[in-house]
């Protein structure tokens, strides 16, 4: 069971502390769809919350799209884009709404079995046309002020799927597709409630992408002896925002937590004078590297660099192959 941990002397706001952490657990995939959440009688006793603080935070999840309420039942966190089920439809779905389940289940059983597409094709014509055209487009798709996630997922479909990849601004989005007949979009689970608003009007699929859950890097923050100072880069404002919130339920002000995207020199020059340990995603730790090595003769002693080698959680990475039929 995952403790959230609440900052009672912070500056963030209780509610805001677990509101983001448990949506953290949601794109890194340790809440998976489906998946109950703990009541708030539960999560009032683990946190310290009064649980009507606690029911604004759920109210607040499903008004986002993360969770759904079942009368009777629970809160239980939602299936999304692709997940629910295709976006695609036809006479055929409306009169049988279970048929393109089916289906898909049916091609994902031959595919593991080793069934190549084209073999499959003859069984499932309509189905794999469908997903071959939507491969010849992929989008990804992020809110405007947080182009740095999009770039980070860019970056490693582009290595992991060798396709090209274009990346969209979510508020241009409707603009893009009104110019495509087909397309796959895909976007973090922080994003794709509002993404999946966008598409599906327009037939798109839209397959969210887990996150990487960060468990070592955690585990090492943990151990970090107080008054260490820790630095956060990352291409995504929204990674860098997470991590002081999530830092902070972890150790408080035991440890001085820094943070900078790559571009701002200033901030990530005060970093790597100051921090024990920096920790950087794949894409700007180059860029942190470099610094450290132009300020070498002001360091006593030079930082600890980690390099954080996914911001994709390689589970989705397959799904995303398996989905375009590229593996």
């Amino acid at each position: 069971m995952i403790q959230f941990r609440i900052q009672p002397d912070s500056e963030i706001p209780a509610s805001a502390q677990l509101f983001n952490q448990i949506r953290f657990a949601i794109a890194s995939r340790q809440y998976p769809p489906g998946y109950k959440l703990p009541s708030t009688r539960a999560l009032a006793m683990q946190t310290g919350l009064h649980r009507n603080t606690i029911s604004k935070v759920y109210r607040q999840l499903e008004d986002d799209g993360f969770v759904e309420s079942l009368a009777g039942s629970g809160i239980y966190v939602r299936a999304q884009g692709h997940e629910g089920g295709s976006k695609l439809q036809s006479p055929i779905l409306k009169q049988h709404p279970d048929a393109d389940k089916i289906v898909q289940q049916a091609l994902d059983e031959l595919l593991s079995q080793g069934c190549s597409l084209n073999q499959a094709r003859e069984l499932f014509l309509a189905e794999i046309d469908w997903r071959l055209r939507c491969s010849a487009q992929v989008l990804v798709a992020v809110p405007s002020h947080d182009m740095g996630a999009g770039e980070l997922m860019v970056y490693e479909l582009e290595q992991a799927l060798k396709i090209p990849i274009q990346l969209v601004a979510m508020e241009e989005l409707i603009a893009v597709l009104d110019k495509t007949t087909s397309a796959t979009v895909v976007t973090s689970r922080y994003f794709i409630h509002d993404v999946e608003a966008i598409a599906a009007p327009k037939a798109v699929r839209v397959i969210p992408l887990d996150i990487y859950d960060y468990t070592k890097e955690l585990n090492l923050l943990k151990t970090l002896p107080k008054q260490n100072c820790v630095g956060i880069v990352s291409l995504s404002s929204g990674i860098v925002r997470a991590a002081e919130v999530i830092l902070h339920g972890l150790r408080g002000d035991e440890i001085l937590v820094m943070t900078s995207q790559p571009k701002d020199a200033y901030k990530l020059s005060a970093i790597v004078k100051r921090a024990e340990v920096i920790i950087s995603d794949q894409a700007s730790f180059p860029v942190v590297q470099a610094a450290v090595q132009a300020s070498i003769e002001d360091i006593i002693r030079p930082p600890k660099l980690i390099k954080v080698e996914n911001y994709i959680g390689t589970n989705s990475i397959n799904l995303l192959k398996r989905e375009l039929g590229l593996g």
